[in-house]
């Protein structure tokens, strides 16, 4: 239903267009031709481009970002180097790499500065790496940057299912944490359980506040919330004394006003955690943090879980199965 047609011309490459905000039906296809790197560019062929929460607000108009129509939505992608730009120094042609691209990566071709390039270790497929950057860089710049976080303590994850959601439970047990995980599903909270948490909770059907307190002993340490919505309250009532609340996004559509009473309350922190503001801001830190999450990765430390791939053509598919998170962990397209 959500299918885009469009020939891929052999002196050419085709990319997705938002060319009106709205939907994601919208999207259209088109073909442009191959690139060429400018000086201090290189080229990648796209292997697979992970598909994030943030690109449904991109294509709405609902973000604080408002590129110019039009344009090629993604922001992260897996591939191999096809050219080297004047200038640039320590790539080659046919190195295994993923960039964070900003925009435009719904693509066959993307070009990019070297900088916002790393290599890929060959323990990960292209689609891991492409869903990799994003969801583990928060998860690991929330817990460890933003809360502070210490061997033994307890960690709420809400949306545990999710991209961000795996990762976080990931990167919590890599820093010694226990791990309570919230999710709508079943097959969610499995996932859950199979990447490391010590016990899960569903917040349709369960009190989160009730069973995060009986479970952790009191109270938990730290909330990690990419959804927000209705379970926001009852997370920072679950918090223990000196506990911090970290606000990644709002996958469930809503923003939640919380009762600053309950923050005053036990000496509660609530934490901003913007990952990508901070990346732009400072993309050397951000390229060592990369670097850094790919080597736990490649030594089995780090356990990336491989994602649900839809062609390019269903890249409409692929945002309302996200949006309306009918998926488990990330998404990727593959050209």
């Amino acid at each position: 239903m959500h299918q885009i047609a469009g020939p891929c011309h052999a002196d050419g490459v085709r990319r997705v267009i938002c060319a009106e905000l709205g939907p994601p039906e919208t999207l259209r296809l088109e073909d442009v031709p191959s690139l060429e790197p400018h000086a201090g560019q290189v080229v990648i062929d796209v292997e697979a481009a992970g598909v994030n929460f943030v690109d449904v607000l991109f294509i709405a108009g609902q973000y604080q970002i408002k590129p110019p129509l039009p344009f090629t939505p993604g922001s992260e992608v897996a591939g191999t180097v096809v050219a080297v730009g004047e200038g640039v120094e320590g790539w080659e042609v046919g190195a295994r790499v993923l960039a964070n691209c900003g925009l435009g990566g719904y693509a066959e071709q993307v070009a990019v500065a070297p900088i916002q390039v790393v290599r890929v270790p060959d323990s990960l497929t292209a689609a891991q790496a492409a869903a990799f950057a994003q969801s583990y860089c928060t998860a690991m710049f929330a817990l460890r940057e933003r809360a502070g976080l210490r061997a033994g303590e307890t960690v709420l994850i809400l949306g545990a299912g999710g991209g961000v959601g795996l990762a976080a439970i990931d990167v919590a047990c890599l820093l010694g944490a226990n791990v309570i995980a919230a999710a709508s599903s079943e097959a969610k909270r499995a996932a859950a359980r199979r990447q490391g948490a010590n016990a899960v909770i569903d917040y349709l059907t369960e009190d989160v506040k009730l069973w995060a307190r009986e479970l952790s002993g009191g109270g938990v340490d730290v909330v990690v919330d990419p959804v927000g919505g209705p379970t926001a309250e009852a997370a920072l009532r679950a918090l223990r004394e000196f506990g911090r609340y970290l606000v990644i996004g709002f996958a469930a559509g809503e923003i939640p006003r919380l009762p600053l009473n309950q923050v005053l309350l036990r000496n509660r922190s609530i934490v901003g955690v913007d990952w990508g503001a901070w990346s732009l801001r400072f993309p050397t830190e951000n390229a060592a943090l990369l670097r850094e999450l790919l080597g736990l990765a490649a030594e089995g430390r780090l356990h990336p879980q491989e994602p649900t791939v839809y062609p390019m053509e269903d890249v409409a598919r692929a945002l309302v199965d996200l949006r309306d998170r009918k998926v488990t962990g990330k998404v990727v397209l593959r050209p």
